[in-house]
């Protein structure tokens, strides 16, 4: 595809090239190999649904990266990789979910021809992508290199956002405000949930103005009554009820980033309890915002909302929030980071996270969230405009 049709600038490339060569050379690794989709558009761009089969980006000490893949799925990679056209190779269908060989053999064989056969490999060991099958068919067929665990290598190189990441998670935040008071405004008893959905969904891929809506790498959480005492539930096709609580916790997504926003709306008169919970959530928010400065640790963010929950008698436990910003499904969090309270993790200018503190008790679930920015000084930016409260139509 070349440069000039890339998502980014090659300067913004070249940092993340330099950036995970320095993390690789502080732990002694020789080759990268990357097979989170995620991390492989982070480096080259690529940017397909092939990432049920085996494909990954290597990325030696020196030069540009090699997007491998399935031969069918290379003309992908040419039409979203960034790199010149020799750095895309492909292998044989006879390797797809054959019982007789494997396709980390042909990467194997790659790694040989580039002189790499002895080398230190760093591999995603803890990875939806990269099953214990391919490293086992790695190891045999690499006996003279060692493989090391890599994971989350790549990941937490992308923690800090570059302006122009920031610039395309605001225009996934603007899709997110349209389609949570698009979620609000519909509610109504009666109405089905699938309906709903389906309204919700077509308005993400729509997008806003210029934004264009690209697929979110959650379906939407739209859980209503008992249901949403679970915070992972997804819908069905049962009718809205008076007296129940739905959250919607939902994405936009432009070009692969994202900026999550919950909202809990009540169809009819709340339970006290409910607004209770509402209120000391709000203000949990309040102080988790201050508290996420530069400088700070994320463990601190987390404290502060905790602390304005016990006020009314909720513990509540688990993290709160996580990284966000390109994703692939099934999960649009980057696994590095943390707001816990046990999590050290010093806060800088550009990281981005989604302040996540659910509540899902006995009766009834509650999701009031933020996507935020760290900025230079002062308080978190929320990157949504969302009013901050539990929602109720009568």
């Amino acid at each position: 595809m070349g440069l000039e049709n890339a998502p980014f600038s090659a300067a913004e490339y070249a940092r993340r090239l330099a950036k995970t060569r320095a993390a690789m050379e502080k732990a002694g690794i020789d080759v990268l190999f990357v097979t989170d989709p995620s991390n492989q558009a982070w480096l080259t761009g690529y940017d397909g649904w092939s990432f049920y089969v085996h494909q990954g980006v290597i990325l030696p000490m020196e030069g540009d990266p090699v997007w491998w893949g399935r031969n069918q799925d290379a003309n992908g990679a040419l039409r979203t990789v960034w790199m010149d056209d020799d750095k895309v190779i492909g292998y044989d269908d006879r390797y797809i979910q054959s019982t007789t060989c494997h396709p980390m053999e042909d990467l194997a064989k790659r790694l040989g021809d580039m002189g790499l056969e002895r080398a230190r490999v760093g591999v995603e060991l803890e990875n939806y992508y990269f099953s214990a099958k391919a490293y086992l068919a790695l190891v045999a067929e690499l006996p003279n290199a060692r493989l090391v665990d890599a994971t989350a290598l790549v990941n937490w190189q992308r923690l800090v956002k570059s302006p122009e990441e920031i610039a395309f998670m605001r225009n996934a935040a603007k899709i997110s405000e349209r389609i949570v008071r698009l979620g609000i405004e519909l509610a109504r008893p009666g109405l089905r949930k699938n309906e709903l959905v389906a309204e919700i969904s077509r308005a993400g891929i729509l997008g806003v103005d210029e934004a264009w809506g690209d697929y979110p790498a959650i379906v939407p959480l739209t859980p209503s009554g008992v249901d949403a005492t679970a915070p992972h539930l997804t819908w069905n096709g049962e009718p809205m009820k008076a007296g129940e609580a739905t959250f919607f916790e939902l994405s936009g997504c432009y070009r692969r980033y994202h900026a999550p926003l919950c909202r809990t709306v009540h169809l009819g008169k709340p339970p006290q309890d409910m607004i209770d919970a509402a209120e000391a959530l709000n203000a949990g928010l309040e102080a988790g915002l201050e508290a996420a400065r530069a400088g700070n640790r994320t463990r601190d963010v987390a404290n502060a909302l905790g602390a304005e929950l016990e006020k009314i008698g909720i513990k509540r436990a688990g993290r709160c929030g996580y990284p966000i910003g390109l994703s692939y499904p099934p999960d649009w969090g980057e696994r590095t980071a943390s707001f816990r309270a046990t999590d050290e993790t010093v806060l800088e200018p550009g990281m981005t996270f989604h302040f996540m503190p659910g509540l899902w008790l006995k009766d009834w679930g509650l999701e009031t969230t933020e996507s935020i920015l760290i900025t230079e000084s002062g308080p978190a930016e929320p990157f949504c405009s969302v009013e901050r409260q539990l929602f109720v139509k009568d």
